[in-house]
């Protein structure tokens, strides 16, 4: 899921962010539907969002019922080739994109935004970060509420602290929230 907020600082240059961290890449049935949910992400979010979504059918239901009317919501469904491996050196290779179906659910997204590669970026940068969520791995939680620390950690860092060199400032500077860069002992503090 990714959230492009309306207002921004120039029209080619909305303000992107990851409205609710949570277990969505790994915990697709649990994740992000519950993180609409039970999270009230609609109530904790200041201005209209446009929110596009994988295909994934249960999308529709929790959008409607924690947005209501109040988001421009999409679907971006992908369609992949050759279904299956055939060699065993493309195991892990993806199968290659034939073609790619947006679908307006509610509001007026606009369609230049309708995208799921941020939020694909933001799960492959919290599978590199914390190795718990990479494939075939034995660095996982064995308690749920030590992955969901992990995570708390790894977002706020991420937020807070870690300057990106596409913003030049912390995420976090530059949705206003803070006005100086973190360090970890204010972090952990």
């Amino acid at each position: 899921m990714f959230a492009v907020t309306k207002e921004a600082n120039s029209p080619d240059d909305p303000l992107e962010a990851v409205p609710a961290p949570g277990l969505a890449a790994s915990l697709r049935e649990v994740g992000w539907c519950a993180c609409i949910e039970r999270l009230d992400l609609a109530e904790r979010l200041a201005n209209r969002v446009q929110l596009t979504t994988d295909g994934y059918i249960f999308y529709r239901r929790h959008v409607e019922e924690a947005f209501g009317s109040e988001v421009d919501f999409a679907q971006l469904v992908k369609l992949y080739g050759d279904y299956g491996q055939h060699d065993s050196e493309g195991k892990y290779s993806p199968n290659p994109i034939k073609e790619v179906i947006s679908k307006v659910r509610s509001g007026d997204p606009d369609p230049d935004r309708i995208c799921t590669s941020h939020i694909e970026r933001q799960n492959l940068t919290m599978r590199m970060q914390m190795r718990r969520f990479t494939r075939l791995t034995n660095a996982f939680s064995k308690k749920l509420r030590h992955l969901k620390a992990a995570c708390a950690l790894h977002f706020a860092h991420y937020n807070f602290c870690r300057v990106h060199s596409s913003l030049r400032v912390t995420p976090a500077m530059a949705a206003g929230i803070s006005s100086r860069i973190w360090d970890l002992g204010e972090l952990i503090a």
